[in-house]
């Protein structure tokens, strides 16, 4: 920066996100955020552009739910702003810690008809923690410590800072920010009630904690193994839109009702969990730790007199603290029990194993999937990307990986491409897999652009069914065969769009050749588009 040049509100942007460790910015230009391009030229943060402002926001979503760093999306306002906010939504429900940052059209010219003028706060408000817009340029330093702050604290999740143009131009007072200003602020369970609650646990004859999506990183599903093997209670995390009948949980959902007492850290009790209906364990006596108090009232809602004790706590400072309280305590339950629960969830039928396609140059979904297993498991950081209806179920039933990255609670797709992206970025040598559906990688095939402009190799495996077929499920379920409509895709070559950006791609239609693919797709050192011809069939429904 010109010693000449005044420090403006970009360039106080620009500094605090050194201060708080950001080492990348998933962006997409537009009129209002170019001073924070310039800002940001002679900084270390690297700036991945994007082709779609809403794949910003969903590979900050996926760095941060892999590096637990809060994840920075940065945008321009008026439709920039609006394009991503849907994907906000997504991070919400996953609890991932991001901030997008939208320009805004200026201050001093509001409600004067400014171009691309917009409540961009209010718009973003029911999908975030907090929203607000920057009032002037000595404001901003702090309003994004405060933001990244929020991000982190009790339930993570997105939050998002509007940035008027004269405030990213306008000079500002040079401040210093700490480690300190963008620090969490840890809510944390008592070591008396997390001592009650491992009583209550220890007590019952069936005992299950039940945690929620902001731990299912690979840093909290560590949490919850200490804690399983601290306490001796089956510890399931959460965080699929198929809740119970989520098929990573194999036959989950024929064991939970036989638990006489549930302890919920973090996890709401909504539609996936029935709201407390069967096969939620209708008897139980439940216990519930979480960051919000309007959880409480909304369980007690759902639960009545069923729900004992509540406390308040963030999900990552309870599961510390109740792991410690079952180290001084009985272990809950039986070994049998929890034996049990976790044969359950590890089964799966064993007529997968010869599971094929009766249509002549399609694969069943397993065949496509199980090969790929190999891949995920040569490297300690493997990621697994999982994005679709039916098809992404498949994949969360037959693969796993150190880090997993799903469209999670939300059950939105359209994720997967840039999820990957994000993925890779976070970590530069380890495989990532992203499976996908034929319709999911239509919301966003031109990040493959991205993934080459920037040297950004994995490998995506299109399950190419012709149909929206989660759909297509629903609607041959509830109306019949003679009532479909509007899921008819055509079985395009996904393979030859990803080559025209540059990337490598196969078609694979015989099952013999999804191994041999999938080591090409990976050693051209591209990004990589595999598409797969596969039957559509129902997501597996797992009971044994």
């Amino acid at each position: 920066m010109s010693s000449t040049r005044k420090h403006r509100g970009a360039d106080a942007l620009i500094r605090a996100l050194e201060a708080a460790g950001t080492r990348r910015i998933f962006t997409l230009s537009g009129n209002h955020i170019m001073p924070v391009f310039d800002a940001a030229f002679d900084s270390k943060i690297a700036l991945v552009h994007t082709r779609h402002e809403a794949s910003a926001v969903h590979m900050a979503d996926a760095y941060a739910r892999i590096t637990g760093e809060v994840g920075i999306a940065l945008v321009t306002g008026g439709p920039g702003h609006a394009n991503a906010v849907s994907a906000l939504y997504t991070a919400q429900m996953a609890e991932a810690p991001i901030v997008l940052l939208s320009g805004h059209a200026p201050n001093d010219q509001l409600g004067q008809g400014a171009f691309q003028e917009m409540r961009q706060a209010e718009m973003a408000a029911s999908v975030t923690k907090a929203a607000w817009t920057c009032a002037g340029a000595d404001q901003v330093a702090g309003d994004v410590a405060k933001a990244i702050r929020l991000a982190r604290s009790g339930r993570p999740g997105p939050v998002h800072l509007s940035l008027p143009a004269d405030v990213l131009d306008d000079a500002a007072a040079a401040s210093t920010l700490t480690a300190d200003a963008f620090a969490p602020e840890p809510i944390p369970l008592d070591e008396r009630t997390a001592t009650e609650l491992m009583q209550y646990l220890a007590q019952a004859k069936r005992p299950m904690v039940l945690v929620g999506p902001s731990c299912m990183t690979r840093a909290g599903r560590a949490l919850i193994a200490a804690l399983e093997a601290a306490s001796g209670a089956p510890v399931i995390g959460m965080e699929s839109p198929r809740g119970i009948a989520d098929a990573s949980l194999g036959a989950f959902a024929q064991v939970l009702p036989q638990a006489d007492c549930i302890l919920l850290v973090g996890k709401r009790v909504d539609f996936t969990l029935k709201f407390g209906n069967a096969p939620f364990p209708v008897e139980a006596h439940v216990h519930q730790v979480d960051a919000e108090p309007a959880e409480f009232e909304r369980t007690r809602r759902a639960l009545g007199a069923r729900l004992r004790c509540t406390a308040r706590a963030d999900a990552v400072s309870a599961l510390k603290a109740l792991a410690e309280a079952a180290r001084r305590a009985p272990k809950s339950g039986s070994s049998d029990w929890l034996a049990d629960v976790r044969s359950a969830i590890a089964w799966r039928p064993p007529a997968w194993d010869t599971a094929r396609s009766d249509i002549a140059d399609r694969l069943h979904p397993v065949q496509m999937l199980r090969p790929l297993q190999a891949l995920l498991d040569s490297h300690a950081d493997a990621v697994l990307v999982c994005d679709g209806g039916e098809i992404g179920q498949w994949a969360m039933a037959c693969l796993s990986a150190p880090h997993r990255v799903n469209n999670g609670v939300a059950g939105s797709i359209g994720s997967g491409l840039p999820y990957a992206l994000g993925a890779r970025c976070a970590v530069p040598e380890a495989p990532v897999v992203a499976i996908m559906g034929d319709g999911t990688i239509g919301f966003h095939i031109a990040e493959y652009d991205t993934a080459v402009r920037y040297a950004l190799p994995f490998v995506s495996v299109i399950g190419n069914d012709a149909r929206w077929n989660a759909e297509y499920q629903i609607q041959l379920r509830d109306y019949g065969a003679d009532r479909l409509l509007g899921c008819e895709l055509r079985p395009l070559r996904y393979d030859a769009v990803a080559q025209a950006f540059g990337a490598h791609g196969e078609l694979v239609t015989e099952p013999g050749a999804m191994l041999a693919a999938a080591q090409r797709a990976t050693a051209s050192g591209l990004p990589a588009c595999v598409n797969v011809m596969i039957e559509g069939v129902p997501a597996p429904q797992i009971k044994r």
